[in-house]
């Protein structure tokens, strides 16, 4: 049963089954009562969502739905318990908040904060799809938007945050998570890593109106991931072939390259969601330095070229290279690796159009999986694969997948395990784990 409160981040008893890299697993003083790390937070909100379809399907009700839910589903596909303890979301109980939902959500075993809102109606949504699969919503209660205070300081520490706003709101909620979290420490009373922030740009305001906030926006943030009909908005297009009216990879990598292009010295990266064309990696090249490891300490450069001194044997081309002269007169190269830069699409998971049963939520459950991959140090490509893989589960059936459990006792959703059907999808792509 979930809390009312925010969950303890706590296990009794850690199989070798559940095992996970001991960076994620903090340990207490006595060692013997481990507990479990933020890997992943949304601001999304929670919705109940009632769907009505044409005929002669008939309509549904009291479904799970909202940004934040899928969003918590795709980091909770890759999240096996206790490792499901790392997933962060919040939901507003109002007065008509069903049973069988909360119990379904216990069932996920995730760091959910239910806080009750008796005074209130939960927020609720209705659903519209035309013959196209073009989906159309629109609140029936009222919505009770999430902000930066919102946050425990049990949420604050996580390693990623999924944004889900406008630009300006963009810019004010990363500047406030940063801002709350600069007083809080590690168990051992270190310093918090960076946080990776993904931002979701909302719909109505990918427009070329919006374009300039957006550019100011994207220093402050890690991946910026609109589907590609919000990415071509930005830039007055459609983003669809005019021949054929199938989304356009072509108009998906100009517009890429133009966003790239006007700020080549900034390292966020773009993640464009394009349905049953997959989704298209983008990101500036450059140069990087190589990590210290662990206790070493910085290597102090020669104080003469410091001051711009030059000694006769100062092998020049070396130099501007970007290559420095130790005290000995040998050359100290320094370690720096060449980050190519990344250009490249990873398909959709399903290939055949009948395995898609409703797209709801498809997007924001890849998004889920992406963020909570980097949040564990996977490539940008390798973490694109984990939110193709957690999207085909979320758009298999209406509504979220089914948690179940094999003969075995393994974790499986809509009775498959994630972990055979993501390896299946890495051999098809044909790339190694980072």
């Amino acid at each position: 049963m979930v809390h009312e409160s925010f969950k303890k981040l706590s296990l009794e008893k850690e199989t070798d089954s559940q095992a996970m890299d001991a960076q994620h697993v903090p340990k207490s003083e006595n060692d013997d009562n481990p507990s479990y790390e933020i890997d992943f937070v949304t601001l999304g909100m929670f919705i109940i969502d009632n769907i009505k379809y044409l005929p002669p399907t008939p309509p549904v009700r009291d479904i799970l739905g909202g940004a934040g839910t899928y969003s918590a589903l795709g980091a909770r596909l890759f999240s096996p318990p206790p490792l499901s303890n790392s997933v962060g979301w919040i939901i507003d109980k109002g007065s008509d908040f069903p049973k069988p939902l909360e119990d379904l959500i216990s069932t996920w075993e995730t760091s959910v904060l239910i806080r009750p809102t008796p005074e209130r109606l939960t927020t609720r949504g209705w659903n519209g799809y035309d013959e196209h699969q073009n989906r159309a919503f629109r609140y029936i209660t009222p919505k009770k938007r999430l902000t930066a205070e919102d946050l425990t300081p049990e949420l604050l520490t996580s390693r990623s945050f999924h944004l889900i706003c406008s630009p300006n709101r963009c810019r004010e909620l990363v500047t406030e998570i940063k801002a709350r979290r600069s007083g809080l420490s590690t168990p051992d009373g270190g310093n918090l890593p960076k946080p990776i922030f993904i931002w979701e740009p909302v719909p109505d305001l990918c427009t070329p109106d919006e374009l300039l906030n957006c550019t100011n926006t994207l220093p402050l943030i890690d991946i910026i991931s609109p589907n590609h009909s919000e990415l071509a908005g930005f830039m007055g297009d459609s983003g669809l072939d005019p021949e054929t009216g199938e989304i356009s990879t072509k108009a998906v990598e100009r517009a890429c390259e133009q966003l790239l292009g006007s700020m080549p010295l900034q390292s966020f990266a773009i993640v464009v969601r394009a349905g049953e064309k997959g989704c298209y990696l983008a990101r500036n090249g450059g140069r990087k330095r190589k990590a210290r490891p662990a206790g070493q300490p910085r290597t102090k450069k020669a104080s003469a070229l410091l001051h711009g001194g030059l000694q006769p044997d100062t092998d020049m081309e070396a130099l501007f290279a970007g290559l420095l002269q130790d005290p000995e007169g040998t050359i100290a190269r320094e370690e720096i690796e060449v980050d190519p830069g990344v250009e490249r699409w990873i398909p959709a998971y399903h290939t055949d159009p009948e395995k898609v049963i409703d797209p709801t939520g498809g997007g924001n459950t890849f998004l889920g999986a992406l963020a909570v991959a980097l949040a564990r140090g996977k490539s940008l490509e390798e973490a694109a694969a984990w939110g193709s893989v957690a999207a085909s589960f979320a758009i298999e059936q209406i509504g979220t997948p089914v948690l179940g459990k094999d003969e075995d006792g393994a974790e499986t959703w809509n009775g498959v395990k994630v972990e055979e059907r993501f390896e299946e999808f890495k051999n098809r792509l044909a790339f190694s784990e980072r």
